[in-house]
């Protein structure tokens, strides 16, 4: 998902809360999880799914859900979203047009219509979309949900400005999508992209074919917001909820806690169940203390979980692999390298010197959960053919060898760069992002470069890497992406073109626009005819640009607690598929 964007856990380690994967159960009562996906993630469709979704077996109710995350979601506002952290927690309380339902035995997610009747009506001409609206649902507040309410949300999500985090793809491919600033600039109420000729209808209109646009729709971006009651910035701390719980508290970087929306409709809902009486999620944790606390799983940790990949030193305290979700994953983390700042010939230089073997070592990864990459696209995605560069595999010693170190050291003198400084930021509070910056910076600095760390806190960590000018060349985010979708739509368009710097989603800040047309070109063919060509876009963006050194494709591994019943890693976020938990013992 852009994003998919992945989450920054300790920035110089990975973007974790993010272990993409597929369902696999952790409910050995017949809880019903889902096995390992068999191949790469097929588009799926069922138009005429229909609410309730289909009951869990075994699945109680009562209870409260904790969850202990070593991150901090920056933003729970629904059009600024773009972490797949956010993403997952949203889908408690907000509904969008589409959604995802995944199925119980193979796990493969199925897009269903969510408060809209259907996928949508295509035009002839590809450029006009209607979606048919369901009626009767209302707001947590209980007041009813109006389609101009769909089309003000559209509306403020062209207000990039303000909601410089989230999803852009409205802005490449809606009419006026480049034009148009939101509701809230001068003459901002009227757009020509959206209609809402009845109250049970919603028009899109498009600049050029997007025909992916009922995947985009699963964005939560696509839930109605009221205008009346648009508070902007501060709109996430009571948001009017759609989904089966609401927010009772958010206290930014520290806590969320959510309780039952009592107007929520199952009747109405494919995907979603309400099984727990809330959930209480606790942020910017210590990742070994509270996933040691969730595998001991004494008292109310029982019913907790961490959706960050268990640290490979608590392995040996896994006495119940039942508390273990895995899967692998769509997802694909780098090391980004800011292209305007770093030359080419410096950066590969970067990538020979990276001690990839001593990184892994001490971020906590191993190959089960975080097998090394050495492609942009992961295994997992459609049109991914896998291929390796010299040294662009994810793995080797680097500089960690002195004779390696020599040979850069000497390659940057001739070159005129002796001491190119590399400058990041790293998580100052966080013990594995210390340690990476220390084993960088020896590495490094004994390769010829100077390098420079930036400590800042982790609850912060996001808001710096992800400024596209902020004051260092490497590590910028997104530095790891996951399927917005299963196509490479949602891949290269996004992250390598030219005008991503500016909409925020730029891996290695590229801007050439022969790179870009080839981008175009493909991204106009029809979706089976892209299949073979994105391999081409990749290996050429890594051979003639590496804008970003692959790490690793992200897989899942993360622990919860014994008393969690249908705890299944949901494939399109790489995320526990919240709405379907339920506690054995309330």
């Amino acid at each position: 998902m852009q994003w998919k964007r992945i989450t920054a856990v300790a920035a110089t380690v990975m973007l974790a809360a993010v272990a993409c994967g597929s369902p696999s159960s952790n409910d050995n009562s017949g809880g019903g999880g889902g096995s390992n996906l068999g191949g790469a993630q097929e588009k799926a469709t069922d138009p005429t799914a229909k609410g309730p979704a289909k009951e869990i077996d075994g699945a109680k109710k009562g209870g409260t859900v904790t969850i202990l995350s070593d991150v901090a979601p920056d933003t729970f506002d629904p059009t600024n979203t773009y972490y797949v952290d956010g993403f997952q927690i949203e889908k408690l309380y907000f509904r969008a047009l589409t959604q995802y339902r995944l199925d119980e035995k193979t796990g493969k997610p199925t897009l269903v219509p969510d408060l809209a009747e259907d996928l949508g009506t295509k035009s002839a001409d590809g450029l006009t979309w209607t979606f048919k609206l369901k009626k009767g649902i209302k707001y947590s507040d209980g007041s009813p949900v109006k389609a101009e309410d769909y089309a003000y949300s559209i509306k403020r999500a062209f207000a990039h400005d303000l909601y410089d985090s989230g999803p852009t793809y409205h802005i490449q491919f809606f009419k006026d999508g480049e034009k148009y600033k939101g509701p809230y600039a001068a003459g901002g109420a009227n757009y020509s992209g959206v209609e809402t000729p009845d109250d049970s209808t919603l028009v899109i209109h498009l600049a050029k074919k997007f025909d992916d646009l009922p995947f985009y729709a699963a964005f939560t971006m696509f839930t109605p917001i009221p205008q009346k009651a648009d508070t902007q910035k501060n709109y996430e701390q009571k948001p009017l909820a759609t989904g089966p719980y609401m927010v009772q508290s958010y206290n930014a970087g520290t806590s969320l806690n959510l309780v039952k929306n009592p107007n929520w409709d199952p009747a109405t809902d494919p995907v979603r169940h309400q099984y727990v009486d809330g959930y209480n999620f606790k942020f910017a944790q210590d990742t070994i203390k509270v996933q040691r606390q969730v595998l001991l799983s004494q008292g109310a940790d029982a019913n907790a979980l961490n959706y960050t990949n268990l640290d490979t030193s608590l392995l040996p305290e896994v006495k119940d692999k039942s508390q273990l979700v895995t899967g692998p994953g769509p997802c694909t983390i780098t090391l980004p390298m800011d292209t305007r700042k770093i030359p080419l010939e410096v950066r590969k230089l970067v990538a020979q010197a990276y001690p990839y073997k001593a990184w892994r070592k001490v971020a906590g990864l191993n190959s089960n959960d975080s097998p090394p990459a050495k492609t942009i696209l992961p295994p997992a995605v459609p049109g991914y053919e896998s291929y390796e560069l010299p040294g662009l595999n994810g793995q080797g010693d680097g500089a960690s060898d002195p004779a390696v170190a020599a040979d850069v050291k000497a390659k940057l003198k001739a070159l005129g760069k002796e001491n190119f400084e590399l400058k990041q930021y790293y998580s100052i509070d966080d013990k594995i992002s210390t340690q990476v910056f220390q084993l960088r910076q020896q590495v490094f600095q004994a390769a010829g470069f100077k390098y420079t760390g930036i400590g800042v806190p982790k609850a912060k960590i996001r808001t710096f890497t992800g400024d596209q000018n902020a004051p260092v060349n490497l590590g910028k985010t997104p530095a790891g992406w996951c399927s917005d979708w299963p196509s490479g739509t949602s891949w290269f368009p996004v992250l390598f073109k030219s005008d991503a710097i500016a909409l925020g989603n730029s891996i290695g800040q590229l801007q050439d626009p022969k790179l870009d047309a080839e981008i175009d070109r493909v991204a106009a063919l029809e979706p089976n005819e892209q299949l073979k060509e994105w391999s081409k876009i990749d290996k050429n963006i890594l051979e003639n640009y590496l804008p970003a050194l692959p790490l690793y494709y992200s897989a899942s591994n993360f622990p919860i607690g014994k008393n969690l019943g249908h705890v299944v890693n949901d494939v399109t976020q790489g995320m526990p598929e919240f709405t379907s938990i339920y506690i054995k013992q309330p």
